[in-house]
């Protein structure tokens, strides 16, 4: 037997089984829609809020139009010519970056139910 710990990893003994149903998340501890902030206690408003929202392949022009009219409907007194657009290392994807300014949890919200519903956007961080 060797001290080696890569010879341990080759033994199917020392190797644990996970079942996979031990890591699935709870559907049922969400609270109100799955854009809603689940813990609203932690957020201290009124503050910046910087947002990085990721296209779908191919829609960096369509993404743009999308957050612009989203931002502006939203956030009238939102600069659009903020908005920074960059390409993914891979030139695949863009992300539209924005910094916001909230004065409630309900603009979060709201926000977030807009861009899930918008055909070019495939992610918000």
């Amino acid at each position: 037997m060797s001290d080696d710990p890569k010879d341990n990893d080759q033994n199917p003994a020392n190797k644990r089984s996970v079942n996979v149903t031990e890591l699935a998340t709870n559907q049922a501890t969400l609270k109100g829609k799955k854009t809603d902030i689940q813990n609203p206690e932690l957020w201290d408003f009124p503050m910046n809020y910087p947002l990085s929202i990721i296209g779908h392949e191919g829609e960096h022009e369509s993404l743009l139009n999308e957050v612009k009219l989203i931002l502006g409907s939203q956030f009238p007194d939102f600069d659009l010519a903020s908005i920074e657009v960059k390409p993914s290392r891979t030139g695949r994807f863009h992300s539209a970056r924005v910094n916001l300014y909230l004065t409630a949890a309900d603009q979060v919200n709201v926000l977030y139910a807009s861009l899930d519903n918008a055909k070019t956007v495939r992610m918000v961080v």
